[in-house]
């Protein structure tokens, strides 16, 4: 049995699969310009973040109807529990699907159908995470809030994703406070290409609850104090890291340094079918290339139910953690 944890960095568009791409192609009859899986995979080399949403978005145009996003939510919950997940705060875009002509009702309600038999069929509990294109702008954030009113009781909370550099947060100011007004958590993605100080204003102009990424904050030793006071709980993903060249290696990756300086990490995969592995993955991955020992994945795994949106089912959180302080190693994770 694998570690029990969470996992609270995840895009279900970047869990495509090269062989689902495909099939869904077929289906809907949509030409991909790669002449087969092997093919699609060698494109997985990046150079940046850039480049990667380059392929990322291009290989959305296979999800077109209800029954593909149920199919790729599905596959994603299958795989998350096989390496251990228990719980799940899922991010999608909405931007990305709406622009090319995909009724927001067909993303969300694909998505939650897979969602409601997720407890039942993966033993996977969840939340569904909207984000806001950092890259599209402000107001057509605030029309993509205003069409998911209806949708409300689906969505948890609101993020903040896609090409970080010259995007700051504060962009994005009114359609948090907005959010908030609808009783939706916020969290968002800062500090991952973009600098220390775009964490501060996710923290301080949108007020999110969590940071995404956020490993840059390194570069600032007084908001590594902060974070680490305020327990502001940070959703990192090392081989998304290291596959988009934020970091050189994944022995170079500053994780176990942020542990040891205070801050509440989680390990997260991110977008797994593009950067190598799922969140399983890369536990064993830090494990071995970061030498993090046992109590340092356990501290992981906590965490990761402790950063959790589960206030509403404190009595599954707390059983969680339980099990994470109970379980016995027996391989590296």
């Amino acid at each position: 049995m694998p570690l029990p944890k969470a996992e609270l960095h995840l895009h279900i568009e970047g869990t495509l699969e090269p062989e689902l791409a495909f099939a869904l192609a077929a289906g809907n009859g949509v030409e991909l310009p790669y002449k087969d899986t092997e093919e699609l995979r060698a494109a997985y080399l990046f150079e940046d973040l850039q480049s990667f949403l380059d392929v990322y978005y291009s290989l959305m145009a296979v999800l077109r109807t209800e029954d593909d996003f149920f199919e790729l939510t599905d596959a994603y919950l299958a795989r998350a529990a096989a390496q251990g997940v228990r719980h799940a705060e899922i991010f999608f875009d909405p931007q990305a699907h709406t622009s090319r002509g995909v009724p927001l009702a067909t993303v969300i309600e694909g998505l939650a159908r897979a969602l409601d038999g997720g407890e039942e069929r993966h033993g996977i509990s969840t939340r569904l995470i909207m984000c806001f294109l950092r890259d599209e702008s402000a107001e057509s954030a605030m029309e993509t809030l205003d069409a998911a009113k209806p949708y409300l009781h689906r969505i948890a909370a609101v993020g903040l994703d896609s090409a970080e550099v010259g995007n700051p947060p504060s962009k994005f100011r009114e359609v948090y406070e907005a959010a908030a007004a609808l009783g939706l958590r916020k969290v968002a993605h800062a500090g991952e290409e973009g600098p220390p100080a775009y964490i501060r204003e996710a923290l301080d102009i949108l007020g999110v609850e969590r940071i995404d990424h956020g490993l840059r904050c390194m570069e600032d030793p007084e908001l590594v104090e902060r974070l680490a006071r305020e327990r502001v709980a940070l959703t990192v993903c090392p081989l998304s890291n290291v596959r988009l060249r934020v970091v050189d290696t994944l022995e170079q990756h500053p994780l176990a340094r942020m542990m040891d300086a205070g801050l509440l990490c989680t390990v997260n995969s991110d977008d797994p079918a593009y950067f190598g592995g799922y969140v399983g993955d890369t536990f064993h991955a830090v494990h071995e290339a970061l030498g993090l020992g046992e109590e340092k994945l356990r501290e992981l795994a906590r965490n990761s139910f402790v950063a959790s949106f589960l206030e509403d089912d404190e009595e599954r959180r707390g059983r969680l953690i339980a099990e994470v302080e109970a379980y016995e190693f027996t391989a590296p994770e």
